[in-house]
């Protein structure tokens, strides 16, 4: 069983007190033999000492010492250990002159001698008890500073992963607006899938990641309700590595890249366009694997305000946040009429392969 800084913090004191001034001790009893009065005195001072120390302690702590930068620490450290010196030293000195008469010299430089050698002794404890905590006090800020920077970096994903275009819910209310009288079934059918679009955008602010299979799911109604609107204009297919199923991925964001593909490259070209969307891995099967997910649609890449610039800076910093450097986003004009967008990602459990193998078994 390990112990806590309180009790390390009391073994130290007694065990390096009852060592320091045992040692002392040891050396006199040996010269002069036993003697009681000397004895008693030794306990005197592993208590005095420990009692002192522990003032400087508390005192270090009630003030919050370690905070304070060096220029104003250090004057307060010589002072204490000037002042615990002379405590010991006047407690010390008039004793000594009476059990130690041939010993102790009755004068000033007998006098400061004392003090300088009690000086050492509290000059190394309270050196290594401020340095202790200094150091102590800079990793607590330190790790303080680390989580409120990760605790940044959370928010930012929760307010990305939220984001959801209101433009597509009013147009595919009046999609579904418009079906209702022509094609009841189908119109059901519509609100249910806007629906259930609406529920993963919510449930994305929970989330960090979810499978491939369910985020498809969500790319799978958004594109239907898009055909409700462009009907033959819109073309779409889909083509998953089933071992890439179960791998992990932002909520959101595809829909949010196949989105951005039809409202800035389809519903702009007067003949409609396609949207693929396709998945791949490379190298399985080592432990640096990549999920590669392709999304190529009929279009041209403008500037970044017509190309739904805030979505593409979306999904870069979304991939910055959870993954860091090795995912990357990439968007591109692979042909004259062909925009192409591609993101890599890493694995983030070892779990997806168990399972793909599983489904593909």
């Amino acid at each position: 069983m390990g112990y806590s800084k309180h009790q390390l913090y009391w073994f130290c004191q007694i065990f390096g007190w009852t060592l320091l001034i045992a040692v002392e001790y040891f050396v006199y009893w040996l010269e002069e033999g036993f003697d009681p009065d000397m004895f008693y005195l030794a306990i005197a001072n592993i208590v005095l000492g420990i009692t002192l120390t522990h003032l400087y302690r508390l005192t270090i702590r009630r003030w919050n010492w370690v905070q304070l930068p060096f220029f104003r620490l250090a004057p307060r450290v010589l002072a204490s250990v000037l002042v615990l010196a002379l405590v010991m030293t006047v407690v010390n000195f008039p004793v000594d002159k009476q059990l130690l008469p041939d010993m102790i010299l009755n004068n000033t430089s007998a006098f400061l001698a004392y003090m300088l050698s009690w000086g050492k002794v509290m000059l190394t404890w309270v050196l290594t008890y401020t340095a202790y905590h200094y150091v102590e006090q800079s990793r607590d800020a330190e790790i303080e500073k680390i989580l409120l920077k990760s605790s940044i970096r959370e928010t930012e994903a929760k307010v990305l992963r939220s984001q959801l275009n209101p433009h597509f819910v009013f147009n595919a209310l009046n999609s579904i607006r418009a079906l209702v009288y022509e094609d009841p079934s189908k119109a059901q059918q519509g609100i249910t899938q806007l629906s259930n679009i609406l529920r993963n955008s919510l449930l994305a602010d929970r989330r960090k990641t979810v499978e491939l299979r369910e985020e498809i799911k969500t790319v799978e109604d958004y594109l239907a309700l898009e055909k409700v609107r462009y009907e033959d204009r819109l073309k779409a297919h889909i083509d998953l590595d089933p071992r890439t199923l179960y791998w992990q991925v932002p909520p959101m964001m595809l829909q949010t890249l196949v989105e951005n593909a039809i409202k800035h490259g389809v519903s702009k070209v007067m003949g409609g366009g396609f949207v693929e969307l396709t998945s791949r891995l490379d190298e399985p099967d080592k432990g640096d694997s990549m999920l590669h997910i392709r999304i190529r649609n009929t279009g041209k890449l403008g500037d970044k305000e017509e190309s739904g610039g805030f979505g593409l800076k979306n999904t870069a910093q979304r991939l910055e946040l959870l993954y860091g450097s090795p995912a990357k986003f990439d968007i591109y004009q692979e042909a004259d009429d062909v925009v192409c967008a591609e993101v890599t990602m890493p694995m983030q459990s070892d779990s997806i392969f168990r399972k793909a193998d599983k489904v593909m078994s």
